[in-house]
């Protein structure tokens, strides 16, 4: 049997925005301001500085009208969720909400953003990571709720409610980080389009709870360490055995062909 992490399983945090805030009225004013002048950077912190900017804990459902913001920035949040709506900012490509170590996971809307390239993520942070192999919470009978009493399905954007909702967890690439989302789905002909999750990570969508075993890192490792070989190279081994291959010739090959991986990787161990 798989070791399953010590740490307990707990409820996702509910909404924690004050609403009535100085805080949350600036960051609506921002957001506005932004959508008006068509920028293409969205950075809270610079627009609320720090003191009110640790205050916010969700960003405002009009991030929808961010139709030409490219690059959003939200280093060192306070915030604990995201609004589907983020996956109506159809121009994004880089997104960076590094140690923003409050945020364990994601909506399953933000892959609806297919410009998105770049991002960065505590990886540290998150449910299901390979790291600390933090647990999903069970969504059993524990429903996570934005604000409002209706929500849309992540498949077919049908307007539903909590009651109506049937919800998963799902790991899947969004920019260059592997995220847990929350997916809303409306029935089964929608759940049976939610995407399979890659090798190395919880198998399919579930429910989450202490039942689901989160691949080790030895694992995840081996599923997602690419193995070089001579051939990959495209080194001729015809006339000459491989313990002849020239060193710096073998490291000039390999960095050559797999350059950009490893330096992704790289990263990825330093997230």
């Amino acid at each position: 049997m798989k070791q399953q992490s010590n740490r307990l399983v707990h409820k996702v945090r509910g909404d924690l925005q004050n609403r009535n805030s100085p805080a949350w009225k600036r960051l609506c004013e921002y957001v506005e301001q932004v959508a008006a002048d068509g920028t293409e950077e969205f950075s809270p912190l610079e627009a609320l500085g720090q003191d009110l900017f640790q205050q916010i804990h969700t960003l405002p459902e009009s991030i929808s009208r961010l139709k030409k913001v490219k690059k959003v920035w939200l280093y060192g949040s306070m915030l604990t969720q995201l609004p589907p709506e983020i996956g109506q900012m159809e121009a994004l490509e880089e997104f960076d909400p590094y140690t923003s170590y409050y945020l364990h996971w994601y909506p399953y809307e933000i892959t609806n953003c297919k410009n998105l390239k770049a991002s960065r993520v505590s990886t540290r942070a998150l449910y299901g990571n390979y790291k600390n192999r933090m647990p999903f919470p069970n969504l059993r009978h524990n429903p996570v709720r934005y604000t409002g009493e209706t929500l849309k399905c992540s498949i077919c954007n049908k307007e539903i409610t909590y009651a109506q909702t049937n919800q998963f967890w799902i790991s899947l690439r969004v920019g260059t980080d592997m995220l847990p989302l929350l997916v809303n789905v409306c029935s089964v002909e929608c759940e049976n389009k939610i995407p399979q999750s890659p090798k190395g990570f919880v198998s399919g969508h579930h429910k989450g709870g202490s039942a689901i075993q989160i691949p080790t890192f030895d694992e995840w490792s081996e599923a997602n360490t690419r193995k070089i070989s001579l051939k990959d190279m495209n080194y001729d081994t015809s006339n000459e055995p491989p313990k002849n291959i020239p060193v710096l010739q073998v490291i000039r090959k390999i960095w050559d062909k797999f350059g950009d991986t490893s330096r992704h990787d790289t990263d990825a161990r330093e997230k």
